[in-house]
């Protein structure tokens, strides 16, 4: 979502904070900007754009914008719509009309609407409609001579989730940030000083982090820094060494992140699995196998992607551990009353670790009792994780399309392990079987890469579906998730209107929608279902629809009138989703591609979701 970058330094920090923004990007943004102290003329200026952070380059090459001091940003819009008033960085003046403080904010406060009306009952103008401009206003308002006094003064008074970084005019070699519900780094340098909302951001700058906790208000000057907790008193935060992921962000011959994302599932999924040699639940940590053992439930939170992840997993876990298990949107499972118990085993599962209505959910969760928790994420210093007692790591690498793709491979991955271990520690695995499903899992990189041969096939289905405004998926069992998933992708990044149904229950009302003029994308695994699933194509067949199919060879369907049919070479048993779901992906992406859409970038959405 929105992304911060600032730094203070002896040297010009605005290449690297632009290099930041441009790292950044793959959050997803509807504007962006930058601000820093000029020494020459003892000011601050601001370059904002709505455009791409190119643009934003450009502009800032042209204004000759430079400064030891400053602070960067990319907005995602909530408060306001993407125009450049409502861009980062937000100021408020001084009485003759200069910037005097300048500041970027991740994040929506709540209580906007009530300090907004005090601040303009005490003088101040805005000239924005976002919550930001709240904050840069009461800090300026605060602002005493000291602008850590300040920052702490505002802070108390915020309601809701932020990570902001502050410059102020008359401290030009100081940054004051803070962070409460959202994520914030320190970045360690030589005689300079970064935060950012994503490590990332500070590749080639510096490798030294400090994930900063909720409370916490960092003092950045360019030979120090200074952190503080939610109460004022001092606090020391380890400083951590990360690996640089510069590699990542290279697309070598793909022409879009989501393609090469797509291509990189096997090795992700083979990193994933690469230390597992058998199925012990200390794989998830200590203590795992007593709580396990404990466990009469499993309750799994997720949204979006994860979320489906979590419904395939449902079937893996009633199936082969034998244990209840309920899968609920994060988002909404906080709002309701709930029976909360125990014994119950709490699954997390995010990409980031970082998306706000998951963090959510987790904690209520927490306050309900339920303190067996289990986080399925990609960043091992995410809040998820560190807030979780036990965790699973998947090895995805950075992701930087929007639309997640061999993150969800490697969750389910992450979660077919769980399945295994709970079955273990429930006396539903023996080691015969143990053995059999731990080979099935090492030959899944091998059998990906045979479906991912089928990519030319793909494409001439994708033109043609990329004339079509609507199109119905449909999958039955644990191949249900996978059609949602598959419809969420062709969604995200074509911008066509898709929806997934079990196919068993088209005709309970779906099927008034079918006419010769909507597609059907079909999930045909040859597992116990294919007949009754062969039997739901040939409903909508018979109402002229068009039927595009994704089978297993052993399914034996072939291509007719109104039917077309996409083999793929094996059906890999209960691992099959992983299978599935990556033609679906590439239907998405090369309907997208023909659409002429931004395939890394969709309108309106981002990557990490950090805001309720």
């Amino acid at each position: 979502m929105c992304g911060i970058v600032g730094g203070v330094s002896d040297r010009d920090v605005v290449p690297v904070l632009l290099e930041g923004l441009k790292r950044l990007e793959y959050r997803g943004y509807d504007s962006c900007g930058v601000a820093v102290f000029d020494a020459a003329t003892g000011a601050l200026r601001r370059t904002r754009s709505t455009r791409r952070v190119s643009e934003l380059v450009e502009q800032v090459r042209t204004e000759a914008v430079k400064g030891f001091t400053g602070i960067a940003h990319t907005r995602w819009a909530t408060h306001g719509a993407p125009v450049t008033e409502n861009a980062h960085p937000h100021v408020s003046c001084s009485s003759n009309g200069q910037a005097r403080i300048a500041l970027v904010h991740n994040g929506i406060i709540e209580n906007h609407d009530v300090l907004r009306d005090r601040l303009i009952e005490l003088g101040y103008r805005f000239e924005s409609e976002t919550d930001t401009e709240v904050i840069a206003h009461l800090i300026h308002h605060h602002y005493e001579d000291d602008l850590l006094t300040a920052v702490q003064a505002t802070v108390r008074e915020l309601k809701g989730a932020y990570a902001i970084a502050v410059l102020c005019r008359d401290e030009p070699h100081r940054i004051v940030a803070a962070r409460d519900g959202s994520p914030l780094v320190l970045g360690v340098g030589e005689k300079e000083n970064y935060v950012a909302s994503d490590a990332l951001a500070l590749t080639g700058v510096t490798n030294q982090i400090v994930y900063l906790e909720d409370g916490d208000v960092v003092d950045l000057q360019p030979g120090a820094y200074w952190l503080s907790d939610a109460q004022g008193q001092s606090i020391e935060r380890t400083v951590q060494t990360i690996e640089p992921h510069s590699t990542a962000l290279e697309l070598g011959p793909y022409r879009h992140y989501m393609h090469k994302e797509i291509f990189e599932q096997p090795r992700a999924v083979a990193d994933t699995i690469d230390e597992i040699q058998s199925v012990m639940p200390e794989i998830f940590g200590d203590g795992a196998y007593d709580a396990f053992r404990q466990t009469d439930r499993v309750l799994i939170l997720a949204c979006g992607t994860s979320y489906y992840a979590g419904m395939t997993a449902k079937y893996w876990l009633e199936s082969i551990a034998k244990i209840p298990t309920s899968v609920e949107i994060a988002s909404e499972y906080r709002y309701r009353d709930s029976v909360p118990s125990a014994e119950t085993l709490v699954v997390t599962i995010s990409q980031s670790g970082e998306t706000a209505d998951t963090l959510s959910a987790l904690k209520h969760a927490q306050s309900l009792g339920m303190h067996n928790t289990l986080a399925i994420c990609n960043v091992p210093t995410s809040a998820l994780v560190r807030n979780s007692r036990f965790q699973f790591l998947t090895r995805a690498g950075v992701e930087v399309g929007v639309a997640s793709t061999k993150a969800f491979a490697t969750q389910l991955m992450g979660l077919f392990v769980l399945t295994l271990a709970i079955a273990q520690t429930r006396g539903h695995l023996d080691e015969a079987t143990e053995a059999q499903y731990i080979k099935a899992m090492r030959h899944i990189p091998v059998a990906l890469s045979g479906v991912l041969a089928l990519e030319p096939q793909i494409m001439a289905w994708a033109e043609n579906l990329a004339k079509h405004n609507s199109i119905l998926f449909l999958g039955r069992g644990m191949h249900y998730p996978i059609a949602m998933e598959g419809a969420l992708k062709l969604k995200e990044t074509s911008y066509i209107h898709a929806d997934a149904y079990p196919a068993g229950e088209i005709k309970h009302g779906p099927l008034a929608l079918v006419t010769d003029n909507l597609p059907i994308v079909a999930v045909v695994p040859a597992d116990h279902l294919v007949d009754k699933m062969k039997s739901n194509i040939q409903e909508v067949r018979a109402r002229g629809a068009q039927v595009y199919v994704f089978a297993d060879a052993s399914a034996q369907m072939t291509s007719g009138p109104g039917l077309q049919v996409i083999s793929l070479p094996h059906y890999e048993g209960v691992l099959s989703p992983l299978l599935h779901v990556v033609p679906l992906q590439l239907l998405a992406y090369h309907t997208a591609c023909a659409r002429g859409t931004d395939v890394d970038k969709p309108r309106n959405l981002a990557k990490s979701v950090t805001v309720e």
